[in-house]
């Protein structure tokens, strides 16, 4: 049993590094932004399915809600519930310019993942003693905050005014290409584990580990907030963090001391 709990640590440990990874990757050069005009709509679904696979903070949440699911109509069902929820939101915002700061946002995706584990580990019940809220309500609900995540990644991109519309479709088609791929490795991983007696400490040492992948996702998201006014001048690198505080600290500096001398010129 301790050394399942072990190598579930590790598991989520690795989601945990790739997740931190994800909070910071939201810039994009020049040349992406080119290849993706000349691309066409093709490219907008291919960004779209990679995106979904290298969004640790969607795979978290879309773990969490098949963890127990065994039958396949139950794992159609909420997964639609989440897939329609996030499909409103991602083509509404985008098509009707909708923006939101993606790290507020993305810090409140984490707290999600946080919230479909705890739901799992029954907690409404052992902690709270309250019943647990319709979780299919709720997926739909968290899924619509998961749209305007994806919304404010698409809104990053080059748009065309003359395909909004087909570009839009083209990266929801692309997540949820990517969603099904991710979400089949997920069902044959868990389908040959479940039958052994393993499983369940597995069960809880992963959804622990989900709520505190969750709560470190959600604090590295805030911290990045809170060094930015506007959300596009955030330039920290994973591997280059000191570097990046002085370098803002500079452009303070160097922005203070212009309106200074503005200031008395005037």
């Amino acid at each position: 049993m301790l050394s399942v709990i072990k190598r579930s640590r590790w598991i989520l440990a690795i989601f945990a590094l790739l997740a931190v990874g994800q909070a910071f990757g939201h810039g994009m050069s020049e040349a992406e932004k080119q290849s993706i005009i000349e691309g066409g709509n093709l490219r907008y679904l291919w960004i779209g399915a990679t995106h979904m696979l290298s969004g640790y903070d969607h795979l978290l949440f879309v773990f969490g809600i098949i963890f127990f699911l065994t039958r396949f109509k139950d794992i159609v069902k909420y997964i639609t519930a989440f897939t329609l929820g996030h499909s409103v939101t991602l083509i509404f915002a985008t098509f009707n310019g909708l923006q939101v700061n993606y790290f507020l946002i993305d810090a409140v995706i984490a707290l999600s993942v946080c919230y479909i584990a705890f739901a799992n580990l029954d907690g409404f019940k052992k902690y709270l003693n309250i019943k647990t809220p319709n979780m299919l309500v709720m997926i739909t609900s968290l899924g619509l905050i998961h749209g305007l995540g994806l919304s404010t990644r698409l809104q990053q991109l080059p748009l065309s005014e003359d395909q909004l519309l087909l570009n839009i479709i083209s990266f929801n088609i692309g997540i949820e290409v990517g969603q099904i791929m991710a979400l089949a490795i997920m069902l044959l991983l868990l389908a040959g584990w479940r039958k052994a007696e393993s499983f369940q400490p597995f069960s809880v040492a992963s959804n622990y580990g989900l709520i505190f992948a969750g709560l470190f996702l959600f604090m590295t998201q805030m911290h990045g907030y809170s060094h930015v006014t506007s959300p596009d001048e955030f330039g920290f690198s994973a591997d280059n963090h000191i570097h990046e505080h002085l370098r803002l600290d500079e452009e303070r500096a160097a922005k203070l001391i212009q309106e200074s001398t503005h200031d008395s010129i005037d």
